[in-house]
């Protein structure tokens, strides 16, 4: 009985890790303040993982893989706005992009790839908070925006 169920479990397991993964990401932008947060880029890894695992059953995986990738490009793209010389939305759209990438790592078994893909989103979105960032880095930020 345990054999028949263990593919199972190694997709809940897969399910389960791509979503906390995501989470983790979206955790430190909502944590700042930005609107896409712990839910959407949950939701964004898990989609990914599930229509990864999904694909894998078929006859050509990397179809279904093709379109997360330019689906959520497209849906990256709604949510980068110019406001003179401002852009708003880059970092988010850049991000949800690559936390699918997460979600398709998972699902494909590649659980290194995608737990080190995780950490570097999240190492990304992290630096600009820290007090060495700001003397390296040539940005200018407005006050209670997204640094995206």
């Amino acid at each position: 009985m345990l054999a028949t169920l263990q593919p199972d479990l190694e997709v809940v397991f897969r399910v389960l890790l791509a979503s906390f993964l995501g989470g983790m990401i979206g955790w430190e932008r909502e944590r700042h303040g930005i609107s896409a947060g712990i839910r959407t880029y949950s939701a964004i890894a898990l989609g990914s993982c599930v229509f990864g695992v999904l694909s894998l059953i078929g006859t050509d995986p990397s179809r279904i893989g093709a379109q997360v990738v330019t689906g959520i490009g497209f849906l990256g793209g709604g949510l980068i706005f110019r406001e003179g010389n401002y852009v708003t939305g880059l970092t988010t759209a850049a991000t949800l992009w690559a936390t699918a990438s997460v979600g398709l790592a998972i699902s494909f078994g590649f659980y290194v790839i995608g737990i080190l893909t995780a950490i570097i989103i999240f190492l990304l979105l992290y630096m600009p908070k820290l007090r060495w960032w700001k003397k390296i880095s040539a940005k200018v930020s407005k006050p209670n925006r997204d640094l995206a």
